[in-house]
């Protein structure tokens, strides 16, 4: 079947893209059915179903994932005394307020909060 894309107008065009949008949502779902039916059935054919392997308990399956929870933040421990706004926890690359007051001779005790 050969389609002149070059003679059609824009309203025809749109509708054969929505038609073929159809066309592929409907193979993708009867793809999917045969694939689902065919893990049943190698999983039946192993004395499971597949609801049982997708419950899987495997060592590698329990391991915590990475990137989780976030960490709370630490609280602040210092701060900067030209902006109150600045602080920082103590922890990580020390800002460049802090290197700068410490460079000038201010004690981490007088930056302090």
């Amino acid at each position: 079947m050969k389609i002149d894309l070059k003679n059609m107008t824009r309203k025809e065009l749109n509708k054969l893209s929505a038609d073929i949008e159809k066309a592929l949502a409907k193979v993708t779902e009867r793809e999917q059915a045969a694939a689902l039916a065919a893990a049943e059935k190698a999983a039946k054919a192993h004395g499971y179903t597949l609801s049982e392997l997708a419950g899987n308990t495997a060592p590698a399956a329990s391991k915590p994932r990475r990137g989780g929870k976030a960490k709370p933040r630490a609280a602040a421990k210092y701060a900067n005394p030209a902006d109150a706004s600045q602080t920082w926890s103590g922890r990580g690359r020390p800002p460049a307020w802090y290197k700068s007051a410490i460079d000038a001779g201010t004690s981490p005790d007088a930056l302090a909060i």
